[in-house]
């Protein structure tokens, strides 16, 4: 049992955002060394159409990059996506998806992740915001700080739209206000330091 979750402390790295979202993730991806540890989680805004993320990003990196079903395993040098109109949780190391809470308005699926991880995961955290309409995730990372995890948003001239990352900025509770690019270096580093 010691050894199962021993191989649950790796960090999680949970990338939000929505409107502009696909460029800060495609930045990113290329630039995250492919075998650093982590597990990488995408949880981007959509409603009602399919996402295609696991068509497009497979070119930005050579990490397998899985949609996310209910009982998946989180594993190190994966990228997982979303899938839409769901929340995500984490339980026992794998990942839940229930209905999604909020069905109108502005989603909070990110806060929801966040919030999930801060209370089930026992490995170093990282909460990235990037570009993206409203303030979903900002509510849950001065939680994400307490737990000891590090929080980063997208520089608002780099994001094609800084409603999201701004809102994160606004907590007081970010870390770095970093590029894409600068971002993945940050996630490197910080991997690299817990090894």
């Amino acid at each position: 049992m010691k050894a199962k979750s021993a191989e649950r402390d790796f960090p999680v790295v949970c990338v939000g955002g929505s409107a502009g979202g696909l460029d800060a993730y495609v930045r990113l991806l290329q630039n995250l060394p492919a075998d650093m540890g982590v597990a990488i989680v995408i949880v981007n805004h959509l409603r009602t159409v399919a996402t295609r993320l696991p068509e497009i990003l497979p070119n930005y990196t050579t990490m397998p990059v899985e949609l996310i079903t209910d009982h998946l395993v989180i594993e190190p040098n994966h990228v997982f996506i979303i899938p839409e109109n769901r929340d995500l949780h984490v339980l026992d190391g794998e990942f839940r998806l229930e209905p999604i809470s909020k069905p109108r308005g502005w989603p909070d699926v990110i806060t929801v992740f966040l919030r999930s991880l801060t209370d089930n995961w026992h490995g170093k955290l990282i909460a990235v915001i990037v570009s993206g309409y409203d303030g979903d995730g900002a509510a849950a990372l001065c939680g994400i700080k307490e737990v000891g995890g590090i929080t980063i948003a997208q520089k608002l001239d780099t994001a094609t739209q800084p409603d999201m990352p701004e809102s994160a900025i606004d907590t007081g509770c970010i870390d770095f206000v970093l590029a894409p690019e600068s971002i993945a270096k940050e996630i490197a580093r910080i991997a690299r330091s817990i090894e």
